[in-house]
C-alpha cells in the first residue's frame, strides 16, 4: 500500500513543530517550497494548493488539492493563468486568500465531488475580463459533460442572517456564515463562468452553482454565468451582497433563490430553462423565503431585484409539464437527483419581503406566487411590505396561483389547502394586476429575439415596448443604474459578448 506522501508531510509538521518537508519521489519533479503543513478540524491544512496528478507537492502543479475529500488553505496564493483540476473539497480559511489570475480554466473533478468554499474571512478572489474569463467547469469530456459532474463554488461572509448569525452553509458540512459586518469582504467574481456544479454529496442534498452565505457588501460580483446546475443555479443565504450581470443558464431547480435575511440589490440578471430540465421540488425562477417555517425574524429577507429576465418552458419544443416529457433529454445525469416539474417565474413565501422592478417573465406555467402556507407573506403583499413595479409577463399558462404545487388560478387558502372559490382568479393573480405597471402582455408585441442558444436571448428589438417601459422613482432603487428598458438587456446591449458560453457542454477545454 502506497502512503500519500501529503499525509506523511502533514504528520512530520506536527511532530517537528512546523519543519517543511517535501516530496523526493520523483527527482525530475520541481523541489517543494517550505509549506507550512498542519490540520484543522481534523483536515489537512497547508498554505499551498498546487500538487502533481499524483498528490506529490509542486509550485507550478496542475491539480489543486490533495485529491482528499477535506483540505484546508491557509495562506495567500495566486493561480497563474492556465488549466487545472480541482480535486476534493478546499476551504479557504479565515485570513487566506485565493487568487486565480483571468483567463484561467479550471475544471471540477467528478471522483473527488471537487468544490471551492471561502470561508467567514477567506477571500476567493477570481477577477476575468470580457476577453479572458475565469472558467470553473467539468473535468469529463466534450459532450459527456453532465449537471452535478463537481460540487460548486460556496463565499461564506459576517454580513447578518436571520438565524442567530451562525449558520451552518447548505452543501458546506464544516462552515458556517453570518455575523454583524454588513460590509464584510469575501473577494471577487467578476467575468466567471460556472458550469455543470451540484453533485449531491447526499441524497436530495446538492451544492448550488454559486452559493452566498452572509456575504457582505464589501464583495465583488458582476457578470456571472451558472450553466447547468444541478441544483439552483445562485442562492443566497443572509447577506447584504450586490450583484450585476448574472446568467442563470439551464438549471436544475431554481434560478435565483433567496433566504435567511438577504438584503442585497441584484440587477440585470437572465434566467434560461432547458425545458427538459426540472427538480422534484418545483422549478422556478424566483424562491424566495424568509426562513423554512416562515418565522417573523429579523433581519428579513428584503432583497431587491431590477431588470430581470426568466425564459420558462411554455411554448417551446413542444413542452408538456410532466414526468414523460421532462426526463432530462441528453443532460440527464443519473446521479440521484429527482426530476420533477416546472412551476413559477415567481415565488414569494414564508414572510418573504422580495421586491422586483421593470423586469420580464415569458413562458412559465405560472406568473406569480404569493404563497400564504406559511408566515406573513400575504399580509405584507396587502400593506406594501414589499413591491412589484413594472414587471411584465407574457406567454404563461395562467398569471397566478396561491399554493405551492397548485397550478390553477382560483382563490385558494394554502394554510388549508382548499379552494375558496373556484369561480375567482387567485388572490396573486389580483395583487399583481394592481401593481404599478404590472401586467400581461401579448408575447408577439414585446418584438423579442428568440435564439436561446446564443448572447441574443430574448433580448427586446428596436421599436419593442419594453425599450422605454421602465421606471426608477421608487425609493427601492437608489443606488441601481437608472435606465429605460424592462428586462435583462436593451436593444443591442453587449454586456454577454465575449466571456459567456451557451454550449459549454461541447466546448473544448
Amino acid at each position: 500500500m502506497k502512503i500519500n506522501s501529503l499525509l506523511v508531510c502533514a504528520l512530520s509538521a506536527m511532530l517537528l513543530a512546523g519543519t517543511a518537508c517535501s516530496s523526493s519521489d520523483n527527482s525530475s519533479e520541481p523541489t517543494s517550497a517550505a509549506y507550512t503543513w498542519g490540520t484543522d478540524g481534523g483536515n489537512i491544512s497547508c498554505d499551498h494548493l498546487l500538487f502533481n496528478e499524483d498528490g506529490t507537492e509542486n509550485a507550478n502543479g496542475t491539480v489543486i488539492g490533495n485529491g482528499t475529500q477535506d483540505f484546508v488553505f491557509k495562506g495567500n496564493q495566486t493561480i497563474k493563468k492556465g488549466t487545472y483540476v480541482l480535486k476534493g473539497w478546499i476551504y479557504i480559511a479565515d485570513g487566506s486568500t485565493l487568487t486565480i489570475e483571468p483567463g484561467t480554466i479550471i475544471k471540477g473533478d467528478k471522483q473527488t465531488k471537487a468544490a471551492i468554499i471561502a470561508e467567514r474571512g477567506g477571500k476567493l478572489i477570481a477577477k476575468g475580463s470580457a476577453t479572458e474569463p475565469i472558467v470553473f467547469t467539468s473535468n469529463q469530456a466534450a459532450g459527456s459533460r453532465r449537471p452535478g459532474d463537481w460540487g460548486g463554488i460556496i463565499l461564506c461572509g459576517k454580513a447578518p442572517n436571520n438565524q442567530n448569525n451562525d449558520q451552518q452553509i447548505e452543501g458546506g458540512p464544516r462552515t458556517h456564515h453570518g455575523g454583524t459586518d454588513a460590509a464584510d469582504n469575501s473577494g471577487i467574481l467578476s467575468y466567471v463562468r460556472i458550469e455543470f456544479a451540484g453533485y449531491p454529496f447526499a441524497t436530495d442534498q446538492e451544492i448550488n452553482g454559486l452559493t452566498f452565505g452572509s456575504v457582505g457588501s464589501g464583495t465583488q460580483i458582476d457578470h456571472v454565468q451558472v450553466s447547468y446546475s444541478n441544483d439552483d443555479s445562485f442562492e443566497w443565504f443572509g447577506g447584504t451582497v450586490n450583484c450585476k450581470y448574472l446568467i442563470a443558464y439551464k438549471g436544475w431547480d431554481d434560478d435565483f433563490d433567496t433566504d435567511n435575511g438577504f438584503s442585497g440589490h441584484v440587477q440585470f440578471g437572465l434566467g434560461i430553462r432547458d425545458p427538459r430540465i426540472a427538480d422534484q421540488s418545483q422549478s422556478n425562477g424566483f424562491e424566495s423565503d424568509n426562513c423554512a417555517d416562515g418565522a417573523l425574524v429579523e433581519p428579513y429577507t428584503k432583497a431587491v431585484f431590477s431588470n430581470i429576465t426568466f425564459v420558462g418552458p411554455v411554448g417551446r419544443d413542444n413542452f408538456v409539464n410532466n414526468s414523460t416529457y421532462i426526463n432530462g433529454g441528453s443532460l440527464y445525469p443519473n446521479n440521484g437527483s429527482g426530476l420533477g416539474k416546472f412551476q413559477t417565474a415567481m415565488q414569494i413565501r414564508r414572510s418573504s419581503r422580495l421586491s422586483c422592478f421593470n423586469s420580464l417573465a415569458v413562458g412559465y406555467p405560472i406568473g406569480i406566487i404569493v404563497d400564504g402556507e406559511k408566515g406573513n407573506t400575504v399580509e405584507q403583499s396587502k400593506t406594501g411590505g414589499f413591491q412589484l413595479q413594472n414587471v411584465w409577463f407574457a406567454n404563461m399558462t395562467v398569471t397566478g396561483s396561491d399554493a405551492n404545487k397548485v397550478y390553477d388560478d382560483v382563490l385558494y387558502d394554502a394554510t388549508k389547502k382548499a379552494v375558496i372559490d373556484a369561480n375567482q382568479v387567485s388572490y396573486s393573480h389580483t395583487f399583481f394586476l394592481a401593481q404599478p405597471g404590472c401586467g400581461v402582455k401579448d408575447l408577439s408585441s414585446l418584438m423579442l429575439t428568440d435564439n436561446l442558444n446564443t448572447g441574443a436571448n430574448y433580448m427586446p428589438q428596436a421599436g419593442s415596448p419594453l425599450l422605454s417601459a421602465a421606471s426608477f422613482t421608487a425609493a427601492l432603487l437608489n443606488g441601481f443604474d437608472a435606465v429605460s428598458y424592462i428586462g435583462a438587456c436593451s436593444a443591442g446591449d453587449t454586456w454577454l459578448n465575449g466571456w459567456t458560453n451557451f454550449d459549454p457542454e461541447n466546448t473544448k477545454y
